[in-house]
């Protein structure tokens, strides 16, 4: 007797359902209600920009920043919750984070 037939005597009157799996288009990323902040600083002299203000997982987000860093060829980093991107991108990265559907506020400058 396996476990259907032990369910089954426990549960007789329970109809078996088929459930089909949904198929994913793309990835999904979690979609939030407040904006993604997009601001511009200069470190040691230099520009950088930095994304701020995800509340979706950390996991998420560091693919998104990996994904920036390949289409942009730019260096950068993910510390602290903050994606930091070497250079100014803001335009750009506020067009790729508007294609993906978040919201954008562009901070300083």
């Amino acid at each position: 007797m396996d476990l259907k037939d032990q369910l089954k005597n426990f549960f007789p009157e329970h109809q078996e359902e088929k459930v089909t799996p949904e198929k994913v288009v793309g990835e999904k990323i979690w979609m939030q209600d407040d904006p993604i902040i997009c601001k511009y600083e200069k470190r040691k002299g230099k520009p950088t920009t930095i994304l701020e203000g995800y509340t979706g997982a950390d996991g998420d987000f560091k693919k998104f920043a990996k994904e920036l860093k390949t289409k942009l060829s730019v260096g950068g980093s993910f510390k602290d919750g903050a994606i930091i991107i070497q250079g100014d991108y803001r335009d750009k990265i506020m067009a790729l984070l508007k294609e993906k559907g978040f919201k954008v506020k562009r901070v300083g400058g």
